[in-house]
């Protein structure tokens, strides 16, 4: 496990806690959807699992609360940056698997077959920990071809947002604006799969991102629409298992 100094534990700390308030008081506030590529899942499903999802790092703070206490493990990079990061979202009942394309990404990798393999869905910030920006990594493609188990690309949306001067432009949404997750259709690596077929893969996880990250910036003006009813407590959904048939 990794060594922080005392400064860093006491920042780490801080950091946890501030950041859970945050997101508790300015997320309670929002309005929020969550609209499916696939016609047949009905709106405000939240997710479907076992499943492998990936997102843009720029959207951790709004999915952290309209995914939360859902079991979900979400790869975070074993940085200081990573390690607060962690700390949040399992405050919000997320499992954090900690590594990174560049440091335990075998063994994180290793955690996440784990969780899938329990049944749940995990979840990668997949141009993370330090970019480039908007680019996906392959990880989701290997662990798709290595458990058989669909991939699945997510965005939220913000209608009014705090835009930070960081790498990823993190979000933070303002209070009372509106949000709309929007999910793609799942992408099935063969366990066969050649060089080839996972280069193609790859591209085609981008291309899902670039859409649903589009339709969600585009549309979530009409949160609270009949297209896009609001969620409420009673009205959300989950599909377990459909995806093992």
């Amino acid at each position: 496990m990794h060594r922080f100094t005392l400064r860093q534990r006491i920042l780490l700390w801080l950091i946890k806690w501030g950041g859970y308030l945050a997101i508790a008081v300015i997320c309670r506030t929002l309005r929020y959807s969550v609209s499916w590529e696939d016609e047949s899942i009905p709106p405000n499903t939240l997710f479907t699992k076992p499943a492998i999802y990936s997102f843009w790092h720029r959207a951790v703070f709004s999915a952290a609360w309209i995914w939360q206490r859902q079991k979900i493990a979400v790869m975070v990079s074993r940085s200081f940056d990573g390690e607060y990061i962690a700390r949040i979202i399992e405050k919000f009942g997320f499992v954090a698997v900690r590594g990174s394309s560049s440091r335990g990404g075998a063994e994180a990798l290793l955690g996440m077959r784990e969780e899938l393999a329990k049944g749940e869905a995990v979840a990668f910030t997949i141009d993370g920990p330090r970019g480039p920006k908007y680019k996906a990594k392959p990880g989701p493609v290997r662990l798709s071809r290595a458990t058989g188990l669909p991939m699945i690309a997510f965005y939220v949306g913000l209608s009014d947002a705090w835009i930070l001067n960081t790498w990823d432009d993190f979000m933070i949404p303002k209070p009372f604006s509106k949000a709309l997750g929007r999910i793609s259709r799942t992408m099935q690596v063969p366990v066969d799969a050649n060089d080839a077929q996972i280069a193609d893969f790859h591209n085609q996880l981008q291309a899902a991102l670039e859409r649903v990250t589009q339709f969600a910036e585009e549309n979530v003006s009409r949160v609270g629409s009949d297209q896009f009813p609001i969620v409420t407590p009673a009205y959300v959904s989950i599909l377990s298992g459909s995806m093992n048939q």
